[in-house]
C-alpha cells in the first residue's frame, strides 16, 4: 500500500457495492480529502456514477488490491460470503482497513479479513439512503453506530466523523438489538405513511404525501424531543 497516503492522512478508498449506500459513503469520504480508487458494479451504475463521477469500475478483488480502506455496502445476506470469498482468493492485505455498513453485523463477520491482517470496522450511518447527493446533507445531521476492536476504535470514530456523522459506540453483542430498533422505525414509518396517504387519496385529497409532510415532520420531531428528555424525578 502507498506510504504517501498514510503520511498525509489520505487513504485510497475502494467501494464494494454500488447501490444506494456505497457511492454516497465514497463521496462523503472523498469530500474529507480521501481518494476513491474504484467501485464495483451495482444495481444502478448510472446513479452511482452521478455521485462518484470518473471513478474506475472494477471487480471486487481489484478494488481490494488497490485500496487502503475498503468500504463494503452490500445486502445483509451477501456480506459473510463476500468477505470469506475475498479471503479465499487472497485479497485482504495486512494493515488494510475493512469497513462494512450493515446495521446488524458487528466486526465478527469480518473475521476472515482480520485473520489475514486486515483491520475490521463496522460503521452504520443511521439515515435512509436515497443514493443521491442529497444524502450527504442527511449525513451531516445524523449519527453512526460504530463497532471496532478497542485499539482501533478511534479510527472507526474518525471515519464516521469524516462521513459527517456523530459516532456512537455500539457493542458487538448489541448489534442485533440495534438493527431491530432501526428496522422497526423505518418499517413502521413507511407502513403508516403508506396507509394514511392511501386513505387521503381515496377521499380525493390531492398530493396526499405533500399534505402530510408538515404533520409527519412536526409529529416525529415532537416524539424525538420527548424521547430525548430526561425521565421525570420520582
Amino acid at each position: 500500500m502507498t506510504d504517501g497516503l498514510r503520511r498525509d492522512g489520505r487513504l485510497g478508498i475502494g467501494i464494494i457495492g454500488a447501490g444506494r449506500v456505497g457511492p454516497v459513503i465514497g463521496a462523503a469520504l472523498a469530500g474529507a480529502g480521501h481518494a476513491v480508487t474504484g467501485i464495483t458494479r451495482g444495481s444502478d451504475d448510472e446513479r452511482a456514477s452521478a455521485v462518484l463521477p470518473d471513478v474506475p469500475v472494477l471487480d471486487a478483488l481489484d478494488v481490494v488490491r488497490r485500496s487502503e480502506l475498503v468500504v463494503i455496502a452490500v445486502p445483509h445476506d451477501q456480506l459473510p460470503g463476500l468477505v470469506s470469498g475475498i479471503a479465499e482468493l487472497g485479497g485482504w492485505q495486512m494493515g488494510q482497513l475493512v469497513l462494512h455498513t450493515d446495521p446488524a453485523h458487528g466486526i465478527e463477520v469480518l473475521r476472515p479479513a482480520a485473520e489475514r491482517g486486515a483491520i475490521p470496522l463496522a460503521v452504520h450511518p443511521a439515515i435512509t439512503f436515497t443514493g443521491t447527493s442529497m444524502d450527504l446533507r442527511q449525513l451531516q445531521a445524523g449519527y453512526a453506530a460504530v463497532t471496532a476492536p478497542p485499539a482501533v476504535l478511534p479510527i472507526a470514530q474518525a471515519l464516521a466523523v469524516e462521513m459527517g456523522c456523530e459516532p456512537v459506540v455500539v457493542a458487538e453483542a448489541d448489534r442485533e438489538a440495534y438493527a431491530d430498533a432501526i428496522d422497526a422505525v423505518a418499517e413502521f414509518a413507511r407502513s403508516i405513511i403508506g396507509q394514511s396517504t392511501a386513505r387521503l387519496r381515496d377521499i380525493g385529497v390531492p398530493n396526499p404525501g405533500g399534505y402530510l409532510s408538515a404533520l409527519v415532520q412536526s409529529t416525529v420531531e415532537r416524539a424525538l424531543r420527548d424521547a430525548s428528555d430526561p425521565p421525570p424525578l420520582l
